[in-house]
């Protein structure tokens, strides 16, 4: 089984998760955080390094108030509660998106949480809250011209690293893996740029029902594919054959 450095997952189902039960939604989405602890568990035991969650998108904000405020007060006790896990197994937060969105009572439990996991180094969780990637690249499109009309640039030197760097993802390497629950196979306008060569994986399982061995799963099918960058299968595996040479030496 082959583990991905840094796995990103569309956690997609919560709703009908609850509607097929005939309960509220809200209550699709306890069980969804339910699930988010037992992957964060069994990617520190696997040695993800990086998982970032889609966890309130940019378009969410679309939906009824009181889903929305629901939706943050789970936000916060999904903290609150997770701190302890965080810290035992070494996991530090990161959040992407327009987090000065949110409001000022959740802002606080999130800078809170960051700055309390700040020295861990086992693994990186990033939430994406109040995030799109399509806003995420405008944002830094207006860096770059800022940047360029105060002379700090040469808009003829501007390159892929010049945008990466100014994405919400800079110190972060592009993922692995992306996994969407569900059977929805779409990327929703999540990570449009960091995606590029990310290998897809889509399931039906609804996001309460993702467990570890739904996970295991996603990885053994992640193993059997051949990344090649745009390359042919030849030079892939010519690269590979050198590099085991080099080892017997």
């Amino acid at each position: 089984m082959q583990i991905p450095r840094h796995l990103a997952i569309i956690m997609d189902g919560n709703g009908r998760w609850a509607e097929q039960r005939k309960m509220p939604r809200i209550f699709g989405h306890r069980q969804g955080a339910k699930a988010v602890r037992a992957i964060v568990e069994e990617c520190c035991s696997l040695g993800v390094k990086h998982l970032t969650l889609y966890a309130f998108s940019f378009e969410n904000w679309q939906r009824p108030k009181d889903e929305v405020k629901a939706l943050m007060t789970l936000l916060c006790r999904y903290l609150d509660n997770e701190l302890g896990l965080m810290q035992t197994k070494g996991v530090r937060l990161k959040v992407i998106g327009e987090m000065e969105r949110l409001p000022p009572a959740v802002q606080k439990v999130v800078l809170d949480s960051i700055r309390r996991t700040s020295g861990n180094t086992d693994m990186v969780l990033t939430l994406a809250l109040s995030y799109g990637a399509r806003n995420e690249m405008l944002r830094a499109v207006r860096k770059i011209a800022d940047q360029a009309r105060t002379g700090q640039i040469d808009p003829a030197k501007i390159d892929e690293e010049t945008i990466s760097g100014c994405l919400d993802t800079v110190d972060q390497p592009d993922p692995d893996l992306l996994i969407r629950t569900s059977g929805e196979m779409r990327i929703s306008n999540f990570l449009l740029w960091q995606l590029a060569y990310t290998e897809l994986y889509f399931t039906e399982v609804l996001w309460p029902d993702f467990d570890a061995g739904q996970l295991r799963k996603a990885f053994e099918e992640f193993g059997r594919r051949q990344r090649r960058f745009g390359l042919t299968r030849e030079q892939i595996e010519g690269h590979v054959r050198r590099k085991q040479q080099e080892g017997d030496h």
